[in-house]
């Protein structure tokens, strides 16, 4: 009998061995990996993009840990749904001695009260929470659950990454197609890694797709060769080599830092009609809104972030007429790298110099033996008023230095006005 199951959820790894990706978070010795080994796992939250290995990662410490696993959906659960699952939990924990681990998928879509339900069980231990979300938790969730957690970012896997876990699947006899006479050319497996942009799920799925719908040749084989990986996973392949993709992405750039409108548009449409995703031209605009036009125009960053959202939302090839207008605007803009040139020195000394000792008056509780320099409240003084905000060992660095093209030469820095 076929097995109806996903092949992503066949091939779901259940051993911490058999995990891809992820080496920042769960590689050896890395702090994860060492509280799995040691069973010290304690409430956390996953945060990264769909499947990157967050839900079958909280499987594996569940497993590992011999605890008892259970699963609710954000969506669908409630605060009836957590107390019985806590009430089953601290019943399991008194009388047989294992610990519940609680998978939350979604977890930012819970209101504050659902939040609240699993706080004291949390804090007494008498659950482990694992939330699993693809926001933010530090914007999405509230306060008390994030507070009570440790977030681990997920990444997108590599392409080398999710080729890995193709390949698994195609040798696997008992959950992959292992008993198939199935060739996939490297070509394809490629193109799937490529396309699926860091989602493992996305691949395993397109790859079981273009399986089930490739008929037997004359040899009796099985062959997914690049056209049917293109069908299967709606995206066509990139229509030029590695060095011809950056050499053009490179050229993108450079041509809005040097305001030729004519060349940047081209270049965009060059690398979308290729097969480039035009998220990425959108990404590329918005850095460069900050990085080549900054202060002297700060409406194409506004315009830039827009037209990234327009194309997320609307899609192609309705989102490229926005993605152009930004385009036009920024390479027609004044130009300014200071943002870029203050990032930078600020970073340095953030690095470097470390100077903590925050003045006196701006502390949250002043030292009592502190200087006795009183903060003055800028709003009493009209707006602006001049003191000391930065450490003594860098009170007189300046970082940013207003250019002299557009808006920002009209700017007066007030960190020299004088009272």
């Amino acid at each position: 009998m076929e097995n109806k199951v996903p092949l992503a959820e066949r091939m779901r790894p259940k051993l911490l061995s058999e995990f891809v990706g992820q080496k920042h978070i769960v590689g050896k010795n890395m702090l994860l990996w060492r509280a799995i080994s040691s069973g010290e796992v304690g409430s956390c939250i996953f945060y990264g993009p769909p499947g990157t290995g967050k839900t079958t990662l909280a499987n594996i410490i569940a497993n590992n840990l011999n605890g008892n696993f259970r699963k609710l959906n954000a969506v669908s659960s409630g605060v009836g749904d957590a107390k019985e699952i806590i009430a089953e939990a601290k019943k399991n924990k008194i009388q047989y001695g294992v610990q519940t681990y609680l998978l939350l998928d979604e977890c930012h879509r819970w209101s504050k009260a659902q939040s609240d339900s699993v706080l004291s069980a949390i804090e007494d231990g008498s659950i482990v929470f694992i939330g699993s979300t693809t926001e933010n938790p530090f914007t999405s969730m509230t306060r008390a659950i994030v507070s009570r957690c440790r977030v681990f970012e997920f990444k997108p896997l590599s392409e080398n990454d999710i080729i890995e876990c193709l390949n698994r699947a195609i040798i696997d006899k008992n959950n992959g197609f292992g008993n198939l006479p199935l060739i996939v050319s490297d070509e394809a497996l490629k193109h799937f890694a490529w396309a699926s942009a860091g989602d493992v799920r996305m691949a395993l799925n397109s790859l079981e797709l273009a399986v089930r719908t490739t008929e037997r040749d004359e040899t009796g084989k099985i062959v997914i060769d690049l056209t049917v990986a293109e069908q299967s996973i709606q995206k066509k392949a990139l229509s030029i080599d590695e060095t011809q993709y950056y050499d053009l992405l490179s050229a993108f750039c450079k041509s809005i830092r040097g305001s030729d409108t004519d060349a940047a548009l081209y270049y965009s449409q060059r690398l979308i009609s290729a097969g480039c995703d035009p998220m990425l031209i959108a990404r590329r605009l918005v850095a460069h809104a900050s990085e080549d036009i900054g202060m002297a125009d700060s409406n194409a960053l506004l315009l830039a972030t827009s037209a990234m959202y327009a194309v997320e939302k609307m899609g192609i090839p309705e989102g490229l007429i926005p993605l152009s207008h930004a385009i036009i605007y920024a390479c027609e803009a004044e130009k300014s790298n200071s943002v870029v040139k203050a990032l930078n020195m600020a970073k340095e000394d953030a690095e470097y110099v470390k100077d903590d000792d925050v003045p006196n008056h701006l502390k949250n509780h002043p030292s009592i033996n502190g200087p006795k320099t009183e903060y003055k409240y800028p709003h009493n003084y009209g707006g602006y008023v001049k003191q000391q905000y930065l450490p003594n060992s860098l009170k007189n660095r300046v970082y940013y230095e207003p250019g002299t093209n557009g808006k920002e030469k009209n700017l007066t820095r007030k960190k020299f006005k004088e009272n």
